[in-house]
């Protein structure tokens, strides 16, 4: 059985890896990751279209000249996507988040591990879940890096906007501001960072009473030589 110490470090361990991946799966099901002021002009007016979407599903409304509203919409980003570009940078992110998420669950899993017992394979132990950690926190690293990319680089919300009307003509300009679903994996990163640090400290703890223990012969007392 695992030491009291050991199983209360892992234990806080594990609630942080949890709850890295409560939020890998909060990031995947909500919409919120942008919203979107496309303007394009039109015979006789210009329009402007309000997006709030993410990497599945979104929500589309078109303003014409002074505000009026001429309809709300809800779309499927795959469907609406037709450059190759946008849909794969979009496939790619969500591969990336699915990767994260069985990341963190192998985290949670190596942590309670330890908590409960004390595995003879060095990879069950910190090693493991140094390994799983770092590799969520870096997966999560590159999902934010491609969605701006695809936002900015490949006229992400243009795109969809354009498949929420087939009268627009030319593009003005777009407003793109980021969610509350792209920002909390920042605080995936968070947990996963807190991970690290509470297995470190243990582990640190471990190596230097393993130290202790073994220290040279000529460290021990005299009397103790001579006996």
């Amino acid at each position: 059985m695992p030491s009291r110490k050991k199983t209360s470090m892992f234990a806080s361990a594990f609630c942080s890896c949890v709850g890295s991946f409560v939020v890998v799966c909060v990031v995947l099901a909500t919409p919120q990751w942008v919203s979107s002021d496309v303007r394009f002009s039109r015979t006789g007016s210009n329009v402007t279209v309000s997006l709030k979407y993410g990497l599945f599903r979104g929500t589309c409304e078109q303003f014409v000249d002074a505000g009026l509203q001429v309809s709300k919409t809800t779309f499927q980003v795959a469907d609406a996507l037709s450059s190759a570009s946008s849909r794969g940078l979009n496939i790619a992110t969500i591969v990336v988040l699915v990767l994260a998420l069985l990341s963190s669950l192998l985290s949670s899993g190596f942590t309670c591990t330890n908590a409960v017992s004390n595995p003879y394979q060095t990879f069950l132990g910190p090693v493991g879940v140094y390994t799983w950690n770092s590799a969520c926190g870096a997966l999560i690293l590159i999902a934010m890096i491609l969605f701006p990319v695809n936002v900015q680089g490949n006229s992400l919300s243009e795109e969809l906007a354009r498949g929420c009307s087939t009268s627009l003509q030319t593009h003005l300009g777009s407003q793109h501001s980021y969610g509350y679903s792209y920002w909390i994996m920042l605080l995936i990163l968070f947990l996963n960072i807190a991970s690290l640090i509470i297995i470190y400290f243990y582990d640190h703890a471990r190596y230097s009473r393993k130290k202790e223990q073994e220290r040279p012969i000529e460290n021990a007392p005299k009397d103790v030589i001579l006996f």
